[in-house]
C-alpha cells in the first residue's frame, strides 16, 4: 500500500468532489425514474423534504450551508449545551409526572421511581391532578434534600409552594438542599382556560414567590415557561418557541419590575418543550431554543455569567395513540433520545398509555427505564453535544431560530402573549398550522403506525382509570391519531350493534403477483376506518359476483395491474353492481374511470374522507 507523504491526509490522494457532480449523479438516477429534472439544482431540489415553518430538509449538507458560529458547549449563545460538561457527569434529570388524585397510591408509585432511578418529581396539583393538601401526604418518605421536586397546581400554585415550604421546614431541609420548581404559569394558564381576567393578580404572586426563592432558596425557581399547550394545541416547532419566548419575556418584565436583577429573574424560569419522534427536529429545536433565549438576555443586560436556559423536555401527547399504544414505547424513546442529544435538562417520559387515562404500574416502570437504558446502557449523555458539527442539524436550528424569532415579533407587536391570546391570534395561527397538518395525516402523508397505518382490528384494548379532566376552555388538545381512532370508533359501535364490523368485498384481479400490491394497500386503507375485508382472487365476473353475495359486503374494491384493469375492471364492476354492491371502487388511479366502478383509492388521496363516506354507507345499509 502506498503511504501517503507525511502531513497530508489520506483524502489527498483523492480528487475533490463538488456538489455539482453528485447533482449529475443524482440527476442521472432521477431520469431513470422518469423523472425528468431540468439540472442538477432541480435533481436536488427534488428530494428536498418540505418541513413545517417553511423550513425544508436538503439530501446534501456541507460546510457551505452552515453561517452562524454555534459557539462552544456552556457559552453563549449556548446552543451547544447549557453546561461546558454537558450531561456526561451524571446525565440528564430523569424527572417522572404523577397526576393520580389517590394520595395513596401517588405516594406508593414516588417512592417506588425514585428507587429505580427517577431523580425528581413532577406533580400535577389542584384540579389536574392530587389536591394540593395532600402533598405531604403523597411525598411521604421522600428525601427533599435529594430529590427535586417540580409543582404544576394550575392557579393555586402559592397554596402549592407553601405547602412545599412547610415540609421543608417540617422535614429540616437546608434552604441550599432544596431543589425545584413552583410551577407558577399564569400565562400558560390563560392558554389553557381562556380566561386571562386573572393573569395580572397570579403574576404578581409569582414575583413574590420568586423574590422569596431568590432570598432564601437558591436551588427553587418560581415560575415555568410551559410551552405544552402550543404544541398540544398543534403548533409548529417555531410556533412553540415563539410563544415560549413571548411568556418568558412577559415574566423577565414583571419580574425585574418588582426589583429583581436580570441575572435572577433569569434564574427563576424553567421551560418546558415538548420532544416527539421527529428526532432532527426536536434535537434543533432544543438548541434554537437556547440560542433565541441567549439573544433574549443579552439585550436586556444580562451579565457574563447569566445561565442558559433551564430546559424541561416532555414527550409529546400530540404523537400518542390510544389505538396499539405500544407503539408509542418507540416513540417515546426516540424522543426521549432527542432531548437528551438536544441538551435538555431534564427530561420527563410519558408512559405509553398515557391517552388511556392513568397509567399503571408497568407502563411507569417502561417510561422510567426507557432513560435509564439511553443513559447507563447506550451511554448517551456520556458525549457532550453529540448532534454538533452535523451541519444539517446546525442549519435546521438556525433555520428554526429565525423563524421562531419572526413569530415572537409579531406576538410581541400585538401586545405581548396575553394580549395575542385574548385576541384569538394565538388560536387562529395555530389552527390554520394543525389544519395543514390534518390535510397531510388523513392522505396518510404522515403515517400513524399502528393507526392510519398498519391497523390491528382485532387487537385487544387496553383500559385505564380516567385521568382528571384538568383545566379547559382555552386552546384545544389534539392528537394525531384522533380522526383515524374516532372512525375505529363508529366501527366498534357497529359491532357491538350488529355482532360484526363493516366489511367490504376486495375483489383480486388475476394472479398474485399482479394484485398483492394494491391488494395490500386497499385492505390496509380500510381497516384504518375499522372496515374489515373479504376478497376473493379470479378473472371471471360470474365468480366475483357469487363470492360478492356469499361476502355479506354491500361495498366492493377492485385490485390488480393497470393492464389487467384496462380488460377486466368494466365486466367485474358491472358483475358486481348487478350482484348487490351498492358502491365499487378501484384501487389506483387511471386515465379514464371504467363502467362500472364509482371512484379511484390511491396513495395520497384523503383516506379519512373516502373512510368515513364508506362507514357512513356501509352503517345506511344495515
Amino acid at each position: 500500500m502506498k503511504v501517503p507523504p507525511e502531513g497530508l491526509p489520506l483524502a489527498s490522494e483523492f480528487p475533490a468532489a463538488h456538489r455539482e457532480q453528485w447533482q449529475q449523479l443524482v440527476q442521472g438516477v432521477l431520469r431513470k425514474s422518469g423523472a425528468q429534472p431540468e439540472d442538477g439544482a432541480a435533481a436536488e431540489q427534488a428530494l428536498t423534504t418540505r418541513l413545517q415553518d417553511g423550513l425544508s430538509a436538503r439530501p446534501l449538507y456541507t460546510a457551505e450551508d452552515t453561517d452562524a458560529d454555534p459557539g462552544y458547549p456552556g457559552f453563549p449563545p449556548f446552543v451547544r449545551g447549557g453546561r461546558a460538561q454537558g450531561s456526561a457527569v451524571a446525565g440528564w434529570d430523569v424527572r417522572q409526572r404523577h397526576a393520580d388524585p389517590d394520595r395513596r397510591r401517588t405516594n406508593e408509585a414516588v417512592l417506588a421511581d425514585l428507587e429505580h432511578g427517577v431523580s425528581s418529581l413532577w406533580l400535577e396539583l389542584g384540579g389536574a391532578g392530587l389536591p394540593v393538601a395532600a402533598l405531604p401526604e403523597a411525598l411521604a418518605g421522600v428525601y427533599l434534600d435529594l430529590a427535586a421536586v417540580a409543582l404544576d397546581a394550575g392557579p393555586e400554585f402559592t397554596d402549592a409552594a407553601e405547602q412545599l415550604f412547610k415540609l421543608y421546614e417540617e422535614r429540616e431541609v437546608s434552604p441550599g438542599s432544596a431543589a425545584g420548581n413552583l410551577g407558577a404559569d399564569p400565562l400558560g394558564l390563560q392558554a389553557r382556560t381562556g380566561d386571562g381576567a386573572r393573569t395580572d393578580a397570579l403574576l404578581a404572586e409569582a414575583t413574590a414567590l420568586a423574590a422569596r426563592c431568590v432570598a432564601g432558596y437558591p436551588g427553587l425557581r418560581a415560575l415555568t415557561v410551559d410551552a405544552l399547550p402550543y404544541h398540544e394545541a398543534g403548533a409548529s416547532p417555531a410556533q412553540e418557541l415563539g410563544c415560549s419566548l413571548a411568556t418568558g419575556v412577559a415574566y423577565l418584565r414583571a419580574l425585574t419590575a418588582a426589583g429583581l436583577s436580570v441575572d435572577d429573574a433569569l434564574g427563576q424560569l424553567e421551560f418546558r418543550y415538548a420532544a416527539d419522534a421527529d428526532q432532527f427536529l426536536t434535537i434543533a429545536k432544543f438548541r434554537a431554543a437556547r440560542r433565541l433565549w441567549a439573544r433574549v438576555a443579552e439585550v436586556s443586560g444580562a451579565g457574563a455569567a447569566a445561565p442558559a436556559q433551564r430546559q424541561h423536555a416532555v414527550t409529546s401527547r400530540v404523537m400518542m395513540t390510544a389505538r396499539d399504544p405500544w407503539v408509542n414505547m418507540l416513540r417515546t424513546t426516540v424522543a426521549c433520545l432527542a432531548a437528551g442529544v438536544g441538551g435538555a435538562d431534564s427530561v420527563t417520559v410519558l408512559p405509553f398509555d398515557t391517552a388511556l387515562g392513568l397509567p399503571d404500574a408497568f407502563a411507569r416502570r417502561i417510561a422510567r427505564n426507557t432513560q435509564a437504558i439511553l443513559l447507563e446502557e447506550s451511554h448517551l449523555a456520556r458525549v457532550i453535544d453529540p448532534a454538533g458539527g452535523s451541519w444539517y442539524v446546525e442549519q435546521l436550528s438556525e433555520e428554526l431560530a429565525r423563524a421562531a424569532w419572526a413569530w415572537f415579533q409579531e406576538i410581541e407587536r400585538a401586545g405581548g402573549l396575553g394580549t395575542a391570546l385574548a385576541s384569538g391570534l394565538v388560536e387562529e395561527r395555530i389552527a390554520a398550522t394543525w389544519a395543514e397538518r390534518s390535510v397531510r395525516l388523513a392522505k396518510r402523508r404522515e403515517p400513524v403506525t399502528g393507526v392510519s397505518e398498519f391497523p390491528h382490528l382485532d387487537e385487544q384494548p387496553l383500559v385505564r382509570e380516567p385521568a382528571p379532566a384538568g383545566f379547559g376552555g382555552g386552546l384545544p388538545q389534539v392528537r394525531r391519531a384522533e380522526a383515524f381512532e374516532a372512525l375505529r370508533d363508529r366501527s366498534d359501535a357497529h359491532a357491538a350493534a350488529h355482532g360484526a364490523r363493516p366489511s367490504l368485498f376486495l375483489a383480486s384481479i388475476g394472479t398474485a403477483s399482479a394484485h398483492t400490491a394494491r391488494t395490500t394497500f386497499a385492505a390496509n386503507l380500510f381497516q384504518a376506518g375499522g372496515i374489515a375485508t373479504v376478497s376473493a382472487e379470479s378473472v371471471d365476473p360470474v365468480a366475483f359476483a357469487e363470492a360478492f353475495r356469499a361476502s355479506g359486503a354491500t361495498v366492493a374494491c377492485l385490485c390488480s395491474s393497470d393492464a389487467l384493469y384496462a380488460e377486466h375492471a368494466s365486466p367485474v364492476a358491472e358483475a358486481l353492481k348487478a350482484a348487490g354492491a351498492t358502491r365499487v371502487l378501484l384501487a389506483g388511479r387511471l386515465g379514464e374511470v371504467p363502467a362500472g366502478v364509482d371512484e379511484f383509492i390511491f396513495a395520497g388521496g384523503d383516506a379519512v374522507a373516502v373512510l368515513t363516506s364508506l362507514l357512513d354507507q356501509i352503517g345506511a345499509a344495515r
